[in-house]
C-alpha cells in the first residue's frame, strides 16, 4: 500500500502528478453520460489512443454505452516509488474496475502505437480472445515517433511560409502577450506529418484488413480538428494542419478500401476541448478560454464526452449513416463554427488584454478543465485526504 497526499505540480501545459480518485471521478460522470446519450449494441472495438481526452470518451461509450467488447491502445506511465502514475493509468484503471462490474469485456495494450511490436500484439489479442472489430477509433496524439528503423520523427508546432505575431496566453503568468512564432523548415513539416498525418492509421486500418481482423461493415474513424480564422496561422495553415491534411487525404483511400468489406472510413472534425495536446498549442488556450464563454451564454458548449456520445448517436452507432461534408469529414465541430459564434469570439478576441482576461473570457473555466485533465479540482473529491496511488491496470488473461 502506497496512500499518499496528492497535489498538483502544474508546469505550463503539463502536470507532474495525477490524482487517481480524482481521475476515477471523472471517468466515472463520463461513464454516466455515456450510458444516458448511447442505445443500440456494437460487437468490437479497438480504440488507439485510448486514455484520455476523445479517445478515453470513445473507449468509454463503445463499452458503456453500446456494450461493445472493447479493445484499448495508450502509451501511459505506472505509479513507481517516487511518482504517481499518469492520468491516463488511473483513468483506465478506473473504467476497468467499473467494466468488471458490469460484465463488459476491455482490455488495455499499454505501448508505443507506431511500433511494429504493439501491433503484432493487438492482432494476437483480437485474434485469440475478440474477433474481427466493428469500428476502429484513431485518436492518437503523440509528440514523436519512432520507426522500425530507429527513425525518430519530432513534431513541431509552427507555422508554415510566415511567421506568425499575435496574441496568445501565458500559462505560467496568467497574462495576454504578444507572441511571435517562427515557420517551420521543410523538415519539420515532414516531421509533423509523420508524426500526427494519416500514415500510422493507414497501417493499422492495413494490418487489420490484411490480418482478416475487421468485421464487414467495419467503421473506422480519425480525429481532427480544424478551428477559427484567429487560430489559422499556427492550426490549419500551420504544421500541425499540413498533417491533417494528409489525415483526411488518408480517410479517402481507407474509405475506398473498406468498401470492399461494406464499411468505410471517415474524420470527424470535433470541437475545440481542453487536452494537454491542445494546451501546448500556442494561441489555443486563449480561443478556447473566449469560445466556451461565448457557447455556454448560447446553452450549446460540449465537451469530449458528449462530442462522442453525439458522434455515435448522429453519424458512425448502429444503423446510422455519417451526414458528410463536401470534403468527406464529419463535421461536430458545428455548434463552435456558427457564424453567431464565431463572430462573437473574434469580437472578443480584439478586445481581450491581460487586464480583461478574466471579464471577457472564461478563463477560469479553461483552467479549472484543464486541472481536471489530471484528477484535479474535481467536486467531491476530498484533496487533504491521503489516496491509494498504486493502482495496477489488469493484465490481459491469455491462453
Amino acid at each position: 500500500m502506497s496512500e499518499q497526499v496528492v497535489a498538483p505540480r502544474i508546469r505550463g501545459f503539463i502536470s507532474l502528478t495525477a490524482h487517481p480518485e480524482g481521475c476515477a471521478a471523472n471517468v466515472r460522470e463520463q461513464i454516466e453520460i455515456a450510458r444516458r446519450g448511447s442505445s443500440g449494441e456494437l460487437g468490437n472495438a479497438l480504440v488507439i489512443g485510448s486514455s484520455t481526452g476523445y479517445g478515453l470518451a470513445s473507449f468509454l461509450v463503445t463499452a458503456f454505452g453500446y456494450g461493445a467488447s472493447t479493445l484499448g491502445v495508450c502509451f501511459e506511465k505506472e505509479p513507481s516509488e517516487s511518482k504517481t502514475a499518469t492520468a491516463g493509468w488511473y483513468n483506465l484503471v478506473e473504467a476497468h474496475r467499473l467494466a468488471e462490474e458490469a460484465g463488459v469485456q476491455v482490455e488495455t495494450i499499454n505501448g508505443d502505437a507506431f511500433s511494429d511490436e504493439v501491433k503484432r500484439e493487438v492482432v494476437r489479442a483480437l485474434r485469440d480472445r475478440f474477433g474481427p472489430i466493428d469500428t476502429l477509433v484513431y485518436s492518437l496524439a503523440a509528440p514523436r515517433r519512432r520507426d522500425a528503423d530507429g527513425t525518430i520523427w519530432n513534431s513541431v508546432l509552427k507555422t508554415v511560409g510566415e511567421p506568425y505575431e499575435g496574441k496568445l496566453v501565458d500559462l505560467r503568468k496568467h497574462e495576454v502577450i504578444n507572441g511571435v512564432i517562427e515557420p517551420a523548415s521543410e523538415e519539420e513539416i515532414e516531421a509533423t506529418r509523420k508524426v500526427m498525418g494519416g500514415e500510422d492509421w493507414r497501417d493499422w486500418v492495413e494490418l487489420l484488413l490484411e490480418e482478416g481482423l475487421l468485421a464487414d461493415g467495419c467503421r473506422a474513424v480519425a480525429y481532427s480538428y480544424i478551428g477559427p480564422e484567429v487560430t489559422a496561422p499556427i492550426y490549419r495553415h500551420g504544421t500541425i494542419g499540413r498533417a491533417k491534411e494528409d489525415l483526411e487525404a488518408t480517410a479517402l483511400d481507407l474509405d475506398r478500401q473498406l468498401a470492399a468489406i461494406s464499411g468505410g472510413a471517415w474524420v470527424s472534425i470535433n470541437k475545440g476541448v481542453v487536452t494537454q495536446a491542445s494546451s501546448a498549442i500556442p494561441g489555443v488556450p486563449l480561443y478556447l478560454s473566449l469560445l466556451f464563454k461565448v457557447m455556454k451564454q448560447h446553452e450549446i458548449h460540449e465537451g469530449p464526452i458528449e462530442q462522442i456520445v453525439r458522434l455515435f448517436a448522429d453519424h458512425i452507432g448502429p444503423g446510422r449513416t455519417p451526414t458528410l461534408d463536401d470534403e468527406h469529414r464529419i463535421r461536430l465541430d458545428d455548434l463552435e463554427m456558427r457564424d453567431d459564434v464565431q463572430q462573437e469570439v473574434a469580437a472578443l478576441w480584439d478586445q481581450v488584454t491581460t487586464e480583461s482576461l478574466d471579464e471577457l473570457t472564461d478563463y477560469a473555466a479553461y483552467r479549472h478543465y484543464f486541472e481536471q485533465l489530471f484528477g484535479f479540482a474535481v467536486k467531491g473529491v476530498d484533496y487533504s485526504q491521503p489516496t491509494e496511488v498504486d493502482r495496477q491496470l489488469p493484465q490481459p488473461v491469455t491462453s
